[in-house]
């Protein structure tokens, strides 16, 4: 059963891709836009952090409004999930003084490390960046840049928080797929709703127990890279506190294989943090709808130290 299940899953994914690419053909011989640098949040040192980003061409996602009817949404997720990349795209990733050529892959999604030993120290833990698309680049087209920004856990910080995302701090029905589906599908950051409390709880935990630690929130979650606009619009509007967004690329896997890579995904990116800040304890939040409890387990048992609580 689990090998039929898996040669069915690996099909579904494949006929995804290919399904996507004769779109991208199609809407390339029908229109040609501008080419877009979209800059996702970093963390990092004072001297080195890591940053990533996608490059791509337009993707025209109307700003959304409470109102927005079901069509518009429809048509602006449409908008976020088929969406014409850069593939292996040369990228200039500028952080303090100095600037770090990144290679995208197939469907333009960047990142790495980024050395930084000159760059400006201050008060505030957010220390920007800045993208520069390098090739491909049209004749006559202005040069495509974009601003992000670095998280940088001040002295003051007692312990980290690392969080999920999808019903731990937005309500999504991740366990029921239609319900999920809709959710994403045809709503927008407006619609969506949080748990009750989650501002306030997450608020607590970065302020500390002083009210002034500053102590940083970082998010990791199997959301696609599609929505991270549509999940930092949400925080924003829900006052969660802001903190690197740690996703993933989009795909059609399901069953096993998709447990898989969501265990695989967060457990790294959950060890590259703990790895980078190894004198600070944190928080582990999640729910139980996507294996949390046994991903929090395996870190506890790798960092038995490091892990002050974690809530389910």
């Amino acid at each position: 059963m689990a090998d039929w299940l898996g040669r069915i899953d690996g099909l579904l994914g494949e006929l995804g891709h290919s399904a996507r690419d004769a779109a991208r053909v199609i809407r390339s011989a029908l229109r040609d836009d501008p080419y877009e640098m979209l800059a996702y949040r970093g963390y990092g040192t004072a001297t080195r952090a890591i940053v990533a980003g996608r490059a791509l061409e337009r993707r025209n996602v109307g700003a959304t409004g409470l109102e927005d009817s079901t069509l518009r949404n429809l048509v602006n997720t449409y908008r976020r999930a088929v969406v014409d990349p850069l593939p292996f795209a040369t990228v200039s990733a500028t952080f303090g003084m100095r600037a770090t050529s990144l290679k995208a892959d197939d469907e333009g999604f960047f990142g790495g490390w980024v050395e930084a030993p000159d760059a400006p120290v201050g008060g505030d833990e957010w220390r920007p960046y800045e993208l520069e698309l390098v090739a491909p680049r049209r004749t006559g087209e202005a040069a495509v840049a974009a601003m992000g920004e670095i998280l940088v856990p001040p002295a003051s910080a007692r312990f980290g928080v690392i969080s999920d995302i999808d019903d731990t701090v937005i309500q999504s029905r991740v366990s029921n797929f239609l319900l999920a589906a809709r959710t994403v599908i045809l709503g927008n950051a407006r619609t969506r709703l949080p748990f009750p409390g989650v501002a306030a709880f997450y608020e607590a935990l970065r302020l500390g127990a002083g009210g002034d630690e500053r102590n940083p929130v970082f998010y990791v979650s199997s959301s696609p890279w599609n929505i991270y606009d549509v999940i930092t619009e949400f925080m924003d509007l829900q006052h969660v506190p802001r903190g690197p967004l740690i996703l993933r690329d989009w795909d059609l896997a399901m069953g096993p294989r998709a447990s898989n890579r969501h265990f695989d995904h967060k457990g790294l990116a959950i060890r590259r943090i703990l790895e980078l800040y190894p004198s600070l304890p944190f928080i582990l939040i999640g729910d139980t709808s996507q294996h949390d409890p046994e991903i929090y387990r395996a870190i506890v048992a790798e960092f038995p130290e490091r892990i002050r609580a974690i809530y389910i």
